[in-house]
Formats: C-alpha cells, sequence, structure tokens
C-alpha cells in the first residue's frame, strides 16, 4: 500500500513535517517520489520510520541516524558497523535508564515525605521522625 505524508505521519504520530525534516536531512532515501515529485511511503518505509523514530527518541542525534542508513543501503558488508552502532546506543539507553530509575527513586522518596506531611498535616513531622521510621530504601535521603 502507498501513504502520503500526511498518512505516514499519522501513522507514526508525528507531525508531516517531521518526515519532511528527515527527508531533507538525508534519512529518507529509500522514499520513492510521484512523477510530480510527492513522496510516496511503502509499508516497508513505515518500519524504517519507526526505527528513525525510535533512534530519535532515545537520543541518537540526525548525524548517527544518518550514518546507520548510510550503513543499511551499502548492503551485508556493513553489517558489523550496523551492529557497533546499535549496540553502543543500547547501551547508551541503559544508560538512560538508570539515571531515569535514580530520579524515580527521589520522586518516590518525595511522594512519601508529602503523603506522610498530609497525612500528620505537617511537615515538621519529620523534625521528631527517627531514621528508623523511614522505609529503608528512602534513608539516605532523609536528613534532619
Amino acid at each position: 500500500m502507498i501513504y502520503t505524508v500526511g498518512e505516514a505521519a499519522k501513522m507514526l504520530g508525528v507531525a508531516p513535517s517531521a518526515l519532511r525534516y528527515y527527508d531533507k536531512e538525508g534519512l529518507l532515501p529509500f522514499v520513492e517520489r510521484s512523477g510530480g515529485g510527492m513522496r510516496m511511503f511503502k509499508d516497508s518505509d513505515i518500519e524504517w520510520l519507526k526505527l528513525i523514530d525510535c533512534l530519535k527518541a532515545t537520543g541518537m542525534p540526525i548525524k548517527g541516524i544518518k550514518q546507520f542508513i548510510e550503513c543499511t543501503l551499502r548492503g551485508d558488508e556493513s553489517i558489523g558497523e550496523r551492529l557497533e552502532i546499535l549496540s553502543a546506543q543500547r547501551g547508551r539507553v541503559l544508560e538512560q535508564i538508570t539515571e531515569l530509575e535514580r530520579h524515580l527513586e527521589m520522586i518516590d522518596y518525595k511522594v512519601w515525605y508529602y503523603e506522610t506531611a498530609q497525612k500528620e498535616g505537617t511537615t515538621s513531622v519529620f523534625e521528631k521522625m527517627d531514621e528508623s521510621d523511614v522505609p529503608e530504601r528512602f534513608r539516605k535521603f532523609f536528613k534532619k
């Protein structure tokens, strides 16, 4: 099936201008055009766009995505290079997850803190609280 820019954008949940930008940046060399110059997206192009969106959402710069696409267009000779690119991005995503888990832990502590304060009607409850009254996972955050 063939999709217009608008249809493809809707399928991906992005603005049509995002797909035009990707094209301008050289990320869509595989997309065919009609005689009138309109982009014609096929189902296989949609799969490519999903990968581009994934890489972009995980923080890969446009330059890196373009390098990956260029490697793919070179064929099997670049399998190793593509694997390196994706493995490096995977490592960056794992680092992001670790950092987000640390942030979530701090937010969880603050949620507990304010739930406790709300239940007691004051934040001064913590002035009298002993560290042993604090859930163990939050003790590293608890300061009197």
